[in-house]
């Protein structure tokens, strides 16, 4: 890839989408916003690896693009659930269990892929802690944490963003 926003935007959107995520659930955001901005990213996921498809053929990067694939249907999901289809909550929970776990799994294969599998290998375990938070102070309800979404939230962000950067940073 040869085009700076190509390269480097993942480590802006990542951030950025869990940092909407927060606010949305801070109740910062509005229900209307957050369907804009699943819009915004349905797109973004679906443009991405059209354009670079060829060039996300080999190795971490053909991960990569099935993790943007497969994120596209994800997001659609999420989208679909705001905008109040049937079974809202389930496309909700698809779409946000979906976003962390999804990118723990490209980060545990760039990290066994890697010289330095560390910032992937972290990434990843707080993708996946960050998940089982949310799951146990949420949905299951068994662990009483003041505000637990925010706190798993902010674990899996810190995870995600730390292992794209890693990535955009080495590759």
């Amino acid at each position: 890839m040869t085009d700076p926003l190509r390269e480097n935007g993942p480590v802006v959107l990542v951030p950025a989408a869990w940092l909407v995520v927060g606010a949305a659930h801070a109740g910062f955001v509005s229900e209307r916003t957050l369907l804009i901005a699943h819009t915004v990213m349905a797109v973004v996921l679906l443009l991405f690896p059209a354009v670079s498809w060829d060039e996300m053929e080999e190795g971490v990067l053909r991960v990569w693009r099935g993790v943007l694939v497969v994120g596209f249907f994800l997001t659609f999901s999420g989208g679909a659930g705001l905008y109040g289809v049937p079974g809202r909550e389930v496309l909700l929970g698809v779409s946000l269990y979906g976003w962390m776990l999804l990118p723990a799994a490209g980060l545990a294969y760039t990290a066994r892929e890697s010289d330095s599998p560390y910032p992937s290998a972290f990434g990843a375990v707080l993708s996946v802690v960050g998940a089982l938070v949310y799951a146990a102070g949420v949905t299951l309800r068994v662990v009483p944490l003041p505000q637990p979404e925010l706190l798993a939230l902010a674990i899996v962000g810190a995870g995600q963003t730390l292992g794209i950067a890693d990535a955009v940073y080495r590759y």
